[in-house]
């Protein structure tokens, strides 16, 4: 069965949700994926607690909450790389992560080995 980018958008959020709930102990507030290329970038909002906010008043706090919330996503990243595989069929070449202590938005791009847009359009997935 063919699917849809907007299918396959919908479940990888879906299954990244899951993944937060799972392996980090609690998930965001909303996620939205899209597929870009050869990336698949994905926005998850409502990510830091009230007490990450609260940390992230001076410099040194800001910097921390961003350390520890990437080294956890960092420590997941074989199973994050083992969800688009399984997903998409495509390989995970590179990953970036970044996350705003002013919005609690991260952003996660993963980069793939060939251009999956081209490939959902003309409907080879």
């Amino acid at each position: 069965m063919v699917k849809s980018k907007g299918t396959l958008e919908a479940e990888i959020s879906k299954a990244l949700t899951h993944w937060e709930k799972h392996y980090l102990g609690r998930g965001s507030v909303s996620v939205k994926s899209d597929i870009l290329r050869d990336m698949i970038i994905i926005v998850l909002r409502g990510i830091l607690t009230p007490a990450e906010y609260s940390l992230c008043q001076d410099k040194e706090g800001l910097l921390s909450v961003k350390l520890n919330r990437n080294s956890l996503v960092e420590s997941g990243l074989a199973e994050l790389k083992d969800i688009i595989l399984n997903l998409t069929g495509q390989e995970v070449v590179s990953f970036f992560t970044d996350l705003s202590t002013q919005t609690g938005e991260r952003i996660m791009v993963f980069k793939l080995s060939s251009d999956l847009q081209s490939k959902l359009t003309l409907g080879e997935l």
